[in-house]
C-alpha cells in the first residue's frame, strides 16, 4: 500500500485545490454516509496522518485510508474521471475542483473532536510537524525479541514507514529484516535514517534510497529478487516474515551485507 510520502503528497494535492473553499457537491457512495450532505461547508485543511488522510470540513473529519488500490484525484470540472465511475467512493467538489475518492480501503466520516479514535494508535508521524524521535524509539525497542523488519511496518511505533522503506533500512543499517530488535546496535540510528530518507523523497516523483535516480537502481535490495547486490554483487534474497499479527511476502535482503 502507498507509505507516507505518498499520502503526504495527497494530502498536499488535496489541501491545494479544496482549503478555504465551500463545497458545492458531497456524494458519498457508501452506505453509512450515503446520505450525509456537505455542501454549503468549508473545507478547513486537508491533512496526512502516516498512512491516513483527514479532510477537516467544520466539526466533522472525513477519513479516509488509500490501502492497496485507492486513491484520490483532481480534476477540473467537467473533466473525465481517469477511472471508472462505480469505483468512486465519494466526490467532494468546490466551484472550481472536482477531487474524487477511488476505491478507498477505508472511509469513514467523524466529529472533529473524535479524531483519536481513528488515527490516535498511530506512533509519531515521520512527516509530521510533531514528529518525536524518542518516542518512536521508545516504541521500537518496547519488544526487544520482534524482528526489527515487522517493527518499523508497525504504525503502532511509528507512522508512515511501508514494505519499500522497512526493506531498504535494512540494507543500509546492515541488519536481516529477522534480527530482534534487542540485538540491533544503536535503533535510534534507524529512525534517525527513517525520517531522513521518507523526508528526502516526500516531494519526489520517484523514491530514491540510493541516491541514483534511474530505473534499475534507484533500491539497494527491494525489488531486486536474484539481481546481483548493488554494493557486493551477492544476488539479493526474498522471502517471508511474519508474526502472529502480520505476514509479509515480499522481504528483500542481500545475504552478505545484511546480518
Amino acid at each position: 500500500m502507498p507509505e507516507g510520502d505518498t499520502v503526504f503528497r495527497a494530502a498536499r494535492r488535496l489541501h491545494t485545490a479544496l482549503a478555504g473553499k465551500v463545497l458545492t457537491r458531497s456524494d458519498f457512495r457508501v452506505p453509512a454516509f450515503a446520505t450525509l450532505d456537505l455542501v454549503g461547508r468549508t473545507v478547513d485543511e486537508v491533512v496526512p496522518r502516516g498512512k491516513h488522510l483527514l479532510h477537516r470540513i467544520g466539526d466533522l473529519t472525513v477519513h479516509s485510508h488509500l490501502k492497496m488500490e485507492g486513491r484520490w484525484d483532481v480534476y477540473a470540472p467537467g473533466e473525465r474521471w481517469r477511472r471508472p465511475a462505480h469505483q468512486a467512493r465519494v466526490v467532494l467538489d468546490a466551484a472550481d475542483v472536482s477531487t474524487v475518492g477511488f476505491t478507498l480501503g477505508v472511509l469513514e466520516v467523524v466529529p472533529r473532536d473524535q479524531e483519536s479514535e481513528v488515527v490516535g494508535h498511530l506512533g509519531p508521524d515521520l512527516l509530521g510537524p510533531d514528529w518525536d524521535a524518542d518516542r518512536a524509539l521508545e516504541n521500537l525497542t518496547s519488544d526487544p525479541e520482534r524482528p526489527i523488519g515487522l517493527a518499523l511496518l508497525d504504525q503502532r511505533v511509528l507512522a508512515g514507514l511501508g514494505n519499500v522503506y522497512r526493506n531498504e533500512l535494512c540494507f543500509l543499517r546492515g541488519v536481516l529484516p529477522t534480527r530482534p530488535v534487542g540485538q540491533v546496535a544503536d535503533p535510534a540510528r534507524a529512525i534517525a535514517l527513517a525520517h531522513r530518507l521518507i523526508t528526502m523523497n516526500r516531494d519526489r516523483s520517484n523514491r530514491v534510497t540510493t541516491g541514483v535516480d534511474r530505473p534499475g537502481r534507484r533500491f539497494w535490495v527491494y525489488g531486486r529478487a536474484g539481481k546481483p547486490c548493488l554494493r557486493c554483487g551477492t544476488p539479493v534474497r526474498w522471502g517471508e516474515l511474519g508474526d502472529s499479527e502480520l505476514t509479509l511476502r515480499d522481504t528483500y535482503w542481500c545475504p552478505r551485507c545484511q546480518t
